[in-house]
């Protein structure tokens, strides 16, 4: 969908972030084959006369979801940037951590120190923490670090937003990322509590995968994606040594950053992952 089919509500007919969510709106609603030239899907066959079928309607929050898919779907060309970090001592390091914790603490989870890590990348590289603004010409550089962390949940995918993470301890982190995940989890996250990030981490990790292609959450420019991690033979010291590899997908708007960017990122967050002292000291 080419931003010129967007009508523009703003001063000189400048297109908003609303005008954009208000046209994918229509778009949707509407039937096949209207949509004023752009591609639309065709009418969905009637899948009964093969065999039985259960229907379901969609939620509000899955409605949500698929509309902000769909956004960022049409509007970046988006670009994905896959890499391996050896988190063999990180790994180590954080079960030590974790078991000498008092019972009952936040757990210290790789997610929590992707934030560091991720925090530490962007302060390096700060157009990652930014957005493309089309409709004044203009890349809008946030000096805030309000990262986002999705969380699966049985009603949907929600994201709320750790803000200033740059400011905050490991436990500090720990704490609110268990904390928002349990009010995710239970529906209770507010919506000023998943607005206004940054910048988006993704996890599957728990759940398995060798690699994928997270989508950017709109208007933010990149999202890290973290995969399982596995044991791999890797050279080091004149030998093969098994060592604990993370694979990590760096989905990135090609508008605003290069390849040779997106790149120079996903090895700053190698070096980070794969060295504890350095993400703690350069966090």
């Amino acid at each position: 969908m080419p931003l010129t089919e967007v009508p523009g509500t703003a001063r000189g007919g400048r297109v908003t972030v609303d005008d954009v969510k208000s046209h994918i709106r229509k778009r949707m609603a509407q039937p096949a084959g209207t949509g004023g030239g752009g591609i639309t899907a065709p009418p969905m066959p009637d899948f009964s006369k093969y065999g039985p079928i259960e229907k379901k309607p969609l939620s509000n929050l899955r409605k949500k979801i698929a509309e902000n898919l769909t956004i960022a779907a049409n509007v970046i060309p988006a670009v994905t940037q896959h890499d391996l970090a050896d988190i063999t001592d990180l790994e180590a390091g954080r079960k030590r951590i974790t078991e000498n914790l008092p019972k009952g603490s936040p757990k210290v989870t790789m997610t929590v120190l992707a934030i560091k890590a991720v925090v530490a990348a962007l302060k390096e590289f700060p157009h990652f923490n930014g957005a493309f603004d089309l409709a004044n010409n203009e890349i809008v550089l946030k000096q805030y670090y309000h990262i986002g962390i999705a969380v699966d949940t049985e009603r949907g995918l929600v994201v709320p937003v750790i803000r200033d993470a740059d400011k905050k301890s490991i436990r500090d982190l720990a704490s609110e990322v268990a904390t928002l995940a349990e009010k995710a989890r239970g529906g209770k996250l507010t919506i000023d509590e998943m607005r206004g990030g940054t910048f988006t981490i993704t996890n599957l990790g728990g759940i398995g995968g060798t690699a994928f292609a997270p989508i950017i959450n709109y208007p933010e420019v990149a999202i890290l994606g973290l995969s399982r991690s596995a044991l791999q033979p890797v050279y080091k010291d004149n030998q093969f040594v098994p060592r604990l590899m993370m694979p990590l997908s760096l989905t990135y708007d090609h508008r605003i950053i290069d390849g040779a960017d997106g790149a120079r990122f996903t090895t700053r967050l190698v070096q980070l992952f794969s060295d504890p002292i350095r993400l703690l000291m350069e966090s």
